[in-house]
């Protein structure tokens, strides 16, 4: 599986929002700012992150966004389906099909296993266990 660059900067986003305050709102260019990120692609990326659950949304006087559960309850699971779609996991990763056990390709029976032990353990690893800005693209 590979990163893209969507997922690596929302993991980076979280992280940085994450480090603030709990409840703290914060405008998506303030905080890519932070986290020397691009601006507009970091508002796309945090609408994506609020349809997915991820962060709350803020209108008015204080707009921006905040996390809509605390960053230990934020697995990097939850980051990926948000920004990859909740079929991630279930994706082969040797063709451009998805393959299952009824059509599986080459190396299904391989790959199945590693790749439910690698969305496990993303399951378990929350956003602040990591820092996701060592991350190169």
């Amino acid at each position: 599986m590979r990163l893209s660059r969507e997922s690596r900067y929302a993991l980076i986003g979280l992280y940085v929002l994450g480090r603030r305050l709990e409840g703290s709102v914060v405008g998506a260019a303030e905080l890519a700012a932070e986290a020397d990120l691009p601006a507009p692609f970091m508002a796309k990326i945090f609408q994506r992150l609020t349809r997915g659950g991820l962060l709350l949304s803020h209108r008015g006087s204080q707009r921006g966004y905040s996390l809509a559960r605390p960053i230990e309850k934020i697995t990097v699971a939850d980051v990926l389906e948000a920004i990859e779609g909740p079929d991630l996991f279930a994706r082969c990763m040797f063709v451009s099909r998805t393959c299952d056990a009824g059509n599986p390709c080459p190396l299904h029976f391989v790959w199945e296993p590693i790749q439910e032990g690698t969305a496990n353990r993303l399951r378990r690893l929350a956003v602040c266990d990591i820092d996701p800005t060592t991350i190169h693209a």
